[in-house]
Formats: structure tokens, sequence, C-alpha cells
């Protein structure tokens, strides 16, 4: 009698020259890096209804809300704290810190949030995001108020520590348009900052064959990037809660609501366009890869209608 025995699975091949980020997996900036499923119906409730209802098929998360609020509530207060320093340091010490510096606070914050918190909230720090996430299916609707409330209170409670710290100089944190610059030109700019930044992190954070673990330092460079572009035009916000925290810690509402919608349309044109250009071959396939990252991704929950 033969007795045949299940050879062991292959490993995972090295990456060459070893992995950028030993034994750290960030799942960076969005609730699944599969797009959510599109049935054209909405998501699956397994308690109270029948097999078939939907209100919306999600996949179980597996981090409770309550943490990933959390997450997101100290991940954005991090951000606000420190993007909003750094122009008010600028201001006190009379430009001390320079365009680049304020580049940096923004570009480091965001980098170190993505990498300490992506892998519990996704790290959306920014209400632009989570709504372009939801719109194209990445990100449950029913989160939402959830997340843009946290994001917001968090904003409210660094912007009056900052208040507290370097009041009266809490001007220099308000995004404002420059003198000289046009309220069309201010929302054109921040319009287009918001779409790139949303069109890479759309990249890192949904494409399954996009480096992951590189997602923190990909949209930290974009946030600095952008800001050396508009940072002397618009301030180059790129998110709602930058401006709104500041606003009501300073009283400056000024042109606020430029900042509350040209990010939140070029997020969403953003992520859109990505979406759209992304090949989907693999998807198709039912492949998951991930780029420098050790086993195998989690499968998607698709409703009976996805599959037909």
């Amino acid at each position: 009698m033969t007795i045949e025995t299940e050879s062991p699975a292959p490993s995972t091949p090295a990456t060459p020259g070893g992995p950028l980020f030993s034994g750290i997996r960030v799942e960076s900036l969005s609730y699944e890096r599969n797009s959510m499923p599109r049935c054209g119906k909405c998501l699956s409730v397994d308690s109270f209804l029948p097999q078939n209802s939907c209100i919306a098929d999600i996949p179980k998360p597996d981090v409770s809300l309550v943490r990933k609020l959390g997450a997101e509530f100290v991940g954005t207060f991090i951000l606000i704290f420190c993007a909003t320093a750094g122009p008010i340091v600028n201001e006190k010490y009379n430009g001390a810190e320079t365009l680049i510096g304020k580049a940096a606070c923004s570009g480091l914050g965001v980098m170190i949030v993505i990498l300490s918190t992506g892998h519990i909230s996704g790290a959306h720090v920014n209400p632009s995001l989570t709504i372009a996430f939801a719109a194209l299916r990445h990100f449950p609707w029913i989160q939402v108020p959830a997340y843009i409330a946290a994001q917001v209170s968090a904003s409210i409670a660094a912007s009056f520590a900052l208040k507290g710290i370097f009041h009266p100089f809490l001007s220099g944190g308000v995004t404002i348009p420059s003198r000289g610059v046009s309220t069309a030109q201010a929302f054109f700019m921040e319009f287009v900052i918001t779409f790139i930044l949303l069109f890479v992190a759309t990249a890192v954070a949904t494409d399954t064959r996009a480096v992951g673990e590189l997602a923190g330092i990909a949209v930290g460079a974009t946030v600095m990037l952008n800001i050396l572009v508009a940072g002397s035009t618009s301030g180059a916000s790129m998110n709602p809660v930058r401006t709104l925290g500041p606003a009501v810690a300073a009283g400056n509402y000024k042109h606020i609501w430029i900042y509350l919608v040209a990010p939140t349309i070029g997020a969403i044109t953003g992520a859109a366009v990505y979406t759209i250009i992304k090949h989907k071959g693999d998807d198709a396939a039912g492949t998951s890869r991930r780029s420098f990252r050790r086993g195998k991704a989690s499968s998607s929950h698709l409703c009976p209608s996805a599959h037909t």
C-alpha cells in the first residue's frame, strides 16, 4: 500500500535584497485592499435577516469599530498638531521653518501616522479621503459618519492644544488664500493637489499589486510635494479638517468653503481616475498579490449576485 504524503506548500520567495520593512504589515489607508463588491444591491447581514437579504455586503472587520475610531482620533490629532505647529512656529520665529520645513512637518506627520495606525483604522485622517474611498466602494458607507466625527473632533482638540501653547500666534496655522490669490485660483489649486494625493493614495492602498508597506512613504512624499507647490498660494490644505480645526480655534472662517468643497471633489476625482485606469486582470482572475508581503491576502466577501 502506498501512502501519499502532502508536500509542504512552497514558501514565498524572498524579495531580492530582503524586505524593506521586515515584519511590518501595513494595511494603509483602506478598509480592504480589495474593492468593495459591486453587486448593485447592498450588504448582507447575517443576524436578523434572511441569508440573501442585504443592507451592505461588507467583510467583517478584524478590529472593532471603537478601536478604529480611537486610532483615527489619535492619528488625526498627531497629524493636525504637527502640520499646524510648523506654520505657527514659522510665524512666531520669523520664518525659521521656511516652506520646506512646513512641508516636512505635514509630510512626515502623514507618514508616521500611516505606519503606526494604518493597520488599525486605515489611517484616513482626512474626511475627503474617507468619502472618496466610500464612493468608490473601498470603504463601507455605514462607517463614514463615525470616521468623520473622529477626524473633526481630533482636529479641533489639536488646534485648541496649539492655541494653549502658542497663543496668540495661532493665525499662522490657518489655511487661507495668500494675498493676491483669487478665490478661483485657490479653489482650483486645492482641487488639483488633492487629486494628486488621492490618485497616489488609491494606488498604494487599494491596488493589490502596489507596495502596500510603502504607502506611508509614498503618501507622505506626495503631501510634501503638494505643499512645496501650493503652500505659498492656497496654503495646501488637501484636508477639510486641516482647515476646520485651526479655523474654529482662531475664529477665522475666511473662505473656509474652499477647503471643504475643493478637496472633497478633488479626492473623489483622483480616486475615480486611478480606479478607472488600473489593470483589473488580477482581480478578475481571483488572485491577490501584495508586494513585500508574506502570506495570502484575505478573500473578499461577495454576496451571491456578485458572482453572476
